[in-house]
């Protein structure tokens, strides 16, 4: 997809971080909020669709109680975010209804996308949403989201929004220009990376961290993603979000910003429910010639190239495969325990059933529930 193609996309995700939505830390920029959704009022008036995922309900929350540095407990935090959920929410409703749009609270945590019927739950809610012509915020439910069920930063719940709703487009507006060939700050000569295939290996090296008090994700968590996002076969800008008309002037094909273009064929809506899944519960190792058959060919893991259990997991649990080097081939959900895993590893699929005492699953994994590693 180029810029010029961006002018036609009619459904997109629009991340705003929490530099970008705070006031310099102390709690919410409203004017920067009412542009944002001045902008977006715009878009819906040429008939596209908008989910917005928002940061700053920490940053909010720390403002309202008076506090000088985030809380450094989980319970705090979560109790900081219950506050400043509040006013976010309620900044963005008001702003909204300026241009006579409505606005819906979406909060997620990572247990909503991993489970299944509730994964298919949220993108139905979602869509509906979108079809009566609301405005979906989202966010992560900080009040109740624990390390373990975390989805880790709005970058990456934004790239699983865009798979739950089938965007054509991620922007994430941040605090920087876009994405540079060394890090500006850094290096005075640093140039902006105007367009770019997520295939060019040299993207990774372009991506370092975030260096920000409020913030959890840098330009390598954008990266990741954008290609989580081309999954879908959306394209994702990185442009600054205090840019006059940003949202605007994407919408119109100009060159703003960082395009970063999809590569790869569009996954199956179950595989990209698959590739969303961040809790990994094992790893599998290989033999090279059930890794060439993953890569090349498509088909499902036998227990006859497995040559290593690694982890403690149940039959449905996510788990990686991965090569002799421990690089990742293919991730998937397993048909087995660890434990039976384990006794049938190099076992072609005629033994099974004698390994562990009745009959299983021919595969370890079958194909429909593997995605292979880009």
């Amino acid at each position: 997809m180029d810029r010029n193609r961006l002018k036609n996309s009619r459904r997109w995700v629009v991340k705003v971080g929490s530099s970008l939505v705070t006031a310099r830390g102390q709690g919410l920029d409203r004017a920067a909020i009412a542009d944002w959704c001045a902008q977006i009022a715009a878009l819906r008036q040429e008939g596209r669709q908008i989910v917005l995922v928002s940061s700053g309900a920490v940053a909010e929350g720390m403002a309202r109680l008076g506090l000088a540095k985030r809380p450094a407990s989980l319970h705090g935090l979560q109790a900081t975010a219950a506050v400043g959920q509040m006013g976010l929410v309620r900044a963005y409703e008001a702003a909204f209804e300026v241009h006579g749009l409505r606005a819906a609270q979406i909060l997620l945590t990572h247990e909503d996308v991993s489970d299944r019927g509730r994964y298919l739950n949220a993108r139905a809610t979602l869509k509906t949403l979108l079809e009566l012509g609301v405005v979906p915020v989202v966010n992560e439910n900080d009040t109740v989201a624990t390390d373990e069920i975390r989805l880790g930063d709005n970058d990456t719940l934004g790239a699983l929004t865009v798979n739950l709703v089938e965007a054509e487009l991620l922007v994430l507006l941040t605090d920087q220009e876009g994405l540079y060939d060394s890090d500006p700050r850094l290096n005075p000569d640093a140039k902006l990376v105007s367009e770019a295939e997520l295939s060019d290996p040299r993207l990774a090296a372009m991506a370092g961290d975030s260096k920000g008090a409020l913030g959890r994700g840098g330009m390598r968590t954008k990266l990741t993603a954008a290609h989580w996002a081309a999954r879908s076969g959306a394209a994702t800008v990185i442009a600054h979000g205090r840019t006059p008309e940003a949202l605007l002037k994407i919408g119109r094909g100009e060159t703003i910003g960082s395009l970063l273009k999809p590569a790869q064929t569009v996954m199956a809506a179950r595989k990209r429910w698959i590739a969303g899944q961040l809790q990994v519960r094992g790893r599998l190792s290989l033999d090279a010639g059930a890794v060439k058959v993953l890569r090349e060919q498509g088909r499902s893991l036998l227990p006859v190239g497995v040559t290593a259990v690694d982890g403690e997991f149940d039959r449905g649990d996510l788990v990686i495969c991965q090569d002799g080097d421990g690089r990742e081939v293919a991730r998937g959900l397993v048909n087995y325990s660890a434990a039976e895993a384990g006794r049938i590893r190099g076992a072609p699929s005629a033994e099974i059933a004698t390994r562990l005492g009745y009959p299983g699953e021919p595969e370890l994994i079958h194909r429909d529930n593997l995605v292979v590693a880009a």
